[in-house]
């Protein structure tokens, strides 16, 4: 009876653990303007915001003071690239910025922008956007303008400007999309993107160059790196060229797991396996591109997960202490 009892508990405990180190990998989207009820029971790494999230200044300040009252160590993300790519719109009240291709005076322009991110509350800007505009007709990068140029050069000096001036006002930066979506000729929201001919290995130097706390992996395919997983899911990519070659040693951030290239292509269990195992610390659910997903099923899909074998607890807690040295 007591031999029964201690592995009650040890295995209870052990689920405890693996639910708390799960939801501490989470970046996860919700609805409505007020912080979701889950921050009540789940201590996730962060929440991200869209503008069906922000109404108004007064609103967005309202959220995020919510936000950070339930949970003080929490991420409150935005995309805040400027251009089409900025949550914080002009109609509702809020500064707009040039985009990343058009923008002129870029020390003023993002210390402001730093600084307006900061009065609101948010304190992770998923940008900027280092991918090289290597293809001028790319729909998704060059065509919106969200690329500093298609020289890498270029693209080191004014993305660091960026993540420079975000730093001083205390908003970690992000830097997307690796290894390099430029030249990509399709949109990875609608579905399967093919790289294997256009990429080039100088699309890494900005990923090199630009120190970041944190780096986006792509949904892209590139069969020069993994002939078998797009990037997000490759731990050739994220694990033996970003890690090992590289020396990257900050946090890696999936992009949105519920776009095109990666929902309609694999299951949502695989999915969440392949991301761990490939070295990705933060899972990004959007709950926008998509029917939303329940926290609470997330969790049990990672936890099925490491009981099954496939996903290792190390792995959960080398992802928690990377997630915990942001703060």
């Amino acid at each position: 009876m007591k031999l029964f009892l201690a592995l009650f508990f040890t295995l209870n405990l052990f689920a405890s653990e693996v639910e708390t180190l799960a939801s501490r990998m989470l970046l996860i989207g919700f609805d409505g303007y007020k912080a979701p009820k889950f921050l009540k029971t789940h201590k996730v790494a962060g929440v991200i915001l869209f503008s069906k999230n922000i109404s108004s200044p007064k609103q967005l300040k309202a959220l995020t003071y919510e936000l950070k009252s339930l949970q003080p160590n929490i991420l409150i993300a935005v995309d805040e690239e400027g251009g089409k790519v900025e949550r914080l719109k002009k109609s509702r009240g809020f500064k707009h910025f040039a985009s990343e291709a058009k923008v002129k005076n870029l020390q003023k322009t993002y210390s402001q922008m730093a600084k307006m991110l900061k009065t609101y509350g948010i304190n992770l800007n998923l940008a900027p956007v280092v991918d090289l505009a290597v293809n001028p007709n790319n729909p998704v990068i060059a065509k919106l303008n969200r690329s500093f140029s298609s020289d890498p050069k270029v693209v080191v000096k004014k993305a660091t400007i960026f993540v420079d001036e975000m730093k001083k006002e205390g908003v970690l930066t992000t830097l997307k999309h690796f290894p390099g979506h430029g030249s990509s000729k399709k949109d990875s929201h609608k579905g399967f993107v093919d790289v294997s001919n256009s990429w080039s290995k100088k699309e890494l130097i900005p990923f090199i160059k630009v120190k970041s706390p944190l780096i986006m992996t792509a949904h892209i395919f590139n069969n020069r790196l993994d002939s078998r997983y797009p990037a997000t899911l490759s731990y050739k990519t994220n694990t033996t060229l970003l890690r090992k070659k590289l020396g990257y040693k900050g946090v890696l951030i999936s992009d949105d797991l519920q776009m095109g290239a990666i929902s309609k292509n694999y299951p949502f269990k695989e999915t969440l396996q392949l991301a761990i195992n490939s070295g990705v610390d933060i899972l990004l659910i959007g709950n926008y591109l998509d029917k939303p997903v329940k926290i609470e099923n997330i969790i049990k899909t990672i936890q099925e997960l490491v009981d099954e074998g496939k996903v290792s607890i190390e792995r959960l807690k080398e992802a928690n202490k990377r997630i915990n040295n942001l703060f």
